[in-house]
């Protein structure tokens, strides 16, 4: 029974669940069976106790449903603090740190019935020094990073749902690399309690999974939405999108410009309303802006444990930190200040569209360990706080998974995510 149980998407599983058809540690014990058989190749995972999760389960079996996703088991980051299971922020440093309590997300997805499988593989406190993680499709290229791990472990279906972060790129990259859907709602909309802390104004939750739908209820759980409705397919007409192919198209690769590109024609071919929406000159100004307000952030952040353990830190690392120190307070005031304009501006850049679409990633993921990806095509809409979600959409000269991305207003999460279900359903 359990040999397929662990590519379920997490509402078919909690369905079943709830039918009485499978229990919840039969599941879990079925995407252990497949941990088993891949996380050698793979190395998704930090921390895993397979007694303590089927334990988890069998109380899940034992209860009343409690949420949407009763009994599903998901994964988390190694930045987002657990407290039955250590949390090493990526680093030496913190190998074998135990926090006193969940993170509020973990402690969120615990109160609603679902099932704590453990801690999965993160880069060097979520910046870019690479883990132990290979891509599920193919061990000799990168996962992506930060969320590396979760990526992984979702995208290679040994998990359905897992969290992630995103302060740069580090959610969606690694979600197009490995093939999962992945969701980066608009800045500040959850707790972040319990998640190690890089530059507040640029940190955001984020949530891996299987399709858009998981992707919501995931998303409802952790936000504290009462009751549970199914998302909306589409938005009852035909949406219109924005073809953005931002001021760094000359770095996306040939699949990604072919997958933009289908994806557009795709959704013409559905009735959908295409024009292109080309973004102000300055915005082409935003990624830099973002490196220098991301380091500054660093430096105020990491300082005490820069301070007392900067021979353990890597060099990539260590120069971000000692860029950001070096930030003169009017430079950072300058890019906080082309931050906020841009954030203002953007309503009325995307006013003629529901969301935008564009790409998730240069490319399919890149050959070898030594580098996590290039984060481009994310930083600017972290960088204005918009949510964004990536949905697998074709593969690239390797076989690898190439997704597409599609960018909402602030405060647009139910919009974006019913536009990408519509989208997603009907890509054949």
């Amino acid at each position: 029974m359990t040999t397929e149980l662990h590519s379920l998407t997490a509402l078919d599983a909690a369905a079943k669940i709830a039918a009485g058809e499978i229990t919840s540690e039969e599941l879990v014990r079925g995407c252990l069976d497949y941990i088993d058989s891949r996380e050698d190749k793979v190395g998704a995972w930090i921390s895993l106790n397979p007694d303590f999760a089927i334990a988890q389960a069998r109380r899940a079996d034992e209860s009343a449903t409690l949420g949407p996703l009763h009994g599903v088991p998901f994964g988390v980051k190694d930045v987002i603090d657990s407290g039955d299971l250590p949390t090493g922020y990526g680093s030496e440093i913190f190998d074998g740190h135990q926090p006193e309590a969940d993170a509020a997300c973990v402690a969120a997805m615990r109160r609603a019935g679902a099932v704590l499988m453990g801690k999965t593989v993160s880069t060097e406190f979520a910046t870019y020094r690479p883990g132990k993680t290979r891509n599920p499709h193919n061990p000799d290229h990168t996962p992506g990073g930060s969320s590396s791990g979760s990526a992984a472990a979702v995208g290679g279906e040994m998990v359905p749902l897992a969290f992630g972060n995103q302060t740069a790129g580090s959610l969606i990259r690694p979600a197009a690399f490995c093939g999962a859907h992945a969701f980066k709602p608009t800045h500040g909309t959850v707790n972040l309690g319990g998640i190690f802390e890089l530059m507040p104004r640029l940190d955001t939750l984020g949530y891996m999974a299987r399709s858009v739908d998981d992707l919501a209820a995931f998303y409802d759980v952790v936000r504290g939405q009462d009751g549970f409705t199914a998302l909306a397919d589409g938005l009852g007409r035909a949406p219109r999108i924005g073809l953005c192919r931002t001021h760094h198209w000359t770095e996306a690769q040939g699949e990604t410009v072919e997958a933009v590109e289908s994806a557009a024609a795709h959704f013409a071919a559905l009735g959908a309303e295409i024009d292109d929406c080309i973004l102000p000159a300055h915005f082409a100004d935003l990624a830099q802006t973002h490196s220098t307000v991301l380091c500054a952030g660093l430096a105020r952040s990491m300082a005490e444990i820069h301070r007392n353990h900067g021979n353990r830190i890597s060099e990539v690392l260590l120069g971000m930190l000692d860029d950001g120190a070096a930030t003169e307070p009017k430079v950072l005031a300058g890019a906080l200040a082309h931050a906020d304009s841009c954030m203002m501006e953007f309503p009325t850049v995307t006013a003629d569209f529901d969301v935008l679409l564009t790409p998730s990633a240069p490319g399919e993921a890149p050959l070898g360990h030594g580098m996590t990806g290039n984060p481009i095509f994310q930083v600017v809409w972290t960088l204005l706080q918009v949510p964004c979600v990536t949905i697998p959409w074709s593969t690239g000269p390797n076989g690898l998974p190439v997704g597409v991305q599609l960018i909402g207003r602030k405060g647009d999460d139910d919009r974006v995510l019913r536009v990408a279900k519509w989208l997603d359903a009907r890509r054949g």
